[in-house]
């Protein structure tokens, strides 16, 4: 066994001078990193590999001056049949630090989208679930909810909430209007009417923006940013340019969606002054003959002479 290992040491230290020139003329065949380059060659082959191969031949004098033919042999082929084995190995890390560096962004962004979630909500807003739709929903409703259903698709929740809060305030103005009008009045189906048609204005808009978020659904904007600020010097400049490139879709297509979202934002307060102006209409004929001020000042007088309707025996 040791006379295999000065075997071994031999023919491995013999190989280092070969492997460095031709690592120096292409280090991709000499090494098998990622992105290889001429000063790890030198350290390899000028340092690394003729320690190991000295540390080994000390190792093995302790039986004595026998190298062996068959060490130095496995010695001459160690490093060409030990560069697919290291690149294999170091492809396998690779690809398991990726998988769990996705699998954190992804819960990372999972859980920015549900803190946006949760910021973007409201009190108070009805939550439409897609799957199942309010009993008796009529076709706006139904519209909306196919609307909700687009942008999960499209892993938005973020902007999911949008047809939640757009089906809260369209229930509270119709409320209100059936508070104020009654069903067959001309008033009633004439507000019924102009509410709809702003709702379904702001349901083309919510399309929209889920056909815009779609487009770039496949893009992995926490993996590029990753990429770029881990590898951007090393990067080719073709690869740097597309990684690039992908980060321009997202922020042209999230302002894009920041614009409809201001949209919505403007018929969610159009339906809002809506039910305000609604709520201040008196459509109801008063029930007391006299107001609420005189009502109380009439109590008052009452009260203070009501000694005089005290019994006298």
């Amino acid at each position: 066994m040791l006379g295999f290992l000065q075997g071994f040491s031999y023919g491995l230290f013999m190989t280092c001078l070969p492997w460095l020139l031709i690592g120096l003329y292409n280090p991709g065949l000499a090494l098998a990193v990622k992105a290889p380059n001429r000063l790890q060659v030198i350290l390899r082959y000028c340092l690394g590999i003729p320690f190991v191969s000295i540390l080994l031949w000390l190792t093995s004098l302790w039986g004595g001056f026998s190298p062996s033919l068959m060490g130095w042999l496995a010695g001459i082929v160690a490093i060409p049949a030990a560069l697919p084995v290291e690149h294999t190995l170091r492809g396998w890390l690779a690809q398991r630090r990726e998988r769990r560096h996705r699998q954190q962004m992804d819960s990372e962004a999972r859980k920015q989208r549900a803190r946006q979630e949760r910021t973007a909500s409201e009190a108070g807003v009805r939550v439409l679930d897609p799957d199942h739709p309010p009993e008796n929903a009529d076709e706006l409703v139904l519209a909306m909810c196919q609307a909700k259903q687009r942008l999960l698709d499209v892993q938005r929740p973020d902007l999911a909430v949008l047809p939640d809060r757009l089906y809260s305030r369209y229930r509270h103005v119709m409320e209100v209007l059936g508070e104020r009008f009654h069903s067959g009045e001309l008033a009633f189906e004439r507000s019924r009417g102009l509410v709809s048609q702003v709702c379904y204005g702001a349901i083309d808009t919510l399309t929209t923006m889920a056909s815009q978020a779609r487009g770039v659904v496949s893009v992995d904007g926490h993996y590029v940013r990753e990429r770029l600020s881990r590898e951007g010097q090393r990067l080719r400049h073709e690869e740097r340019t597309a990684l690039q490139r992908r980060l321009d879709l997202l922020n042209e297509t999230e302002q894009r969606l920041k614009g409809l979202t201001a949209q919505i934002e403007s018929a969610l307060t159009v339906l809002d002054d809506t039910a305000v102006s609604m709520a201040q209409i008196e459509t109801a004929r008063p029930q007391a003959s006299v107001t609420t001020e005189q009502a109380l000042e009439d109590l008052r007088l009452f009260v203070e002479g009501a000694d005089r309707y005290a019994r006298r025996e």
